[in-house]
């Protein structure tokens, strides 16, 4: 069935409360005739009933597959599918060609769980992260212990590495690198026992 077009094509500025996959703000008004908004409300591209390119170009914005997100997070495709298996991920929909399809939401996700790794947390440490960050009764007094308590261990793995550094030194002083293997005081130290 068609409708006729109204004769008046004269713009007026109508609100909109609705959005078009989100390419009109909600409460915006915009000029278009009765028409425009008209076709707008039946049929969002006139007597086709196909998708508009406000719809296919969100489509396209909100959902990358696992080569754009890897690229947009700064990890290769195995990190991805790596953190799926995991749990640090969510799973994805997939499309009916059984892509993939992440939101722009895995990206930001992806960047924070490289960054903590970065400042030392452990997977297990960044899931609890993860987890608190979406629980309502966090605070970010929660956030500053777990914060706190990685920089103690931070500090340990310090003193354990100066520790590990001093004796190797002394290992180098003492070993003028001349003698046969099997006077080597570095390999000698290793085989003996601490007490």
């Amino acid at each position: 069935m068609q409708i006729p077009r109204p004769k008046s094509d004269v713009p007026v500025e109508r609100p909109i409360f609705f959005r078009l996959a989100d390419a009109i703000p909600m409460g915006s008004k915009i000029p278009v005739t009765p028409y425009d908004s008209f076709k707008i409300l039946v049929d969002p591209v006139p007597w086709s009933g196909v998708y508009t390119t406000f719809q296919k170009a969100s489509l396209k914005m909100k959902s990358l597959t696992i080569g754009h997100l890897a690229k947009e997070a700064g990890v290769n495709l195995e990190t991805v599918r790596y953190y799926e298996r995991t749990g640090l991920l969510p799973k994805p929909p997939r499309s009916a060609s059984g892509y993939r399809l992440f939101s722009s939401d895995a990206a930001r996700r992806l960047r924070f769980i490289r960054r903590a790794q970065e400042l030392g947390f452990s997977l297990k440490e960044i899931r609890e992260l993860l987890s608190l960050r979406v629980s309502r009764t966090t605070t970010s007094r929660d956030i500053r212990v777990r914060a706190e308590a990685k920089i103690v261990d931070i500090d340990a793995k310090i003193r354990s590495l100066e520790s590990m550094k001093k004796t190797l030194r002394k290992l180098t002083n003492v070993c003028d690198g001349c003698a046969p293997l099997a006077e080597c005081p570095i390999l000698d130290s290793l085989d003996r026992e601490t007490t």
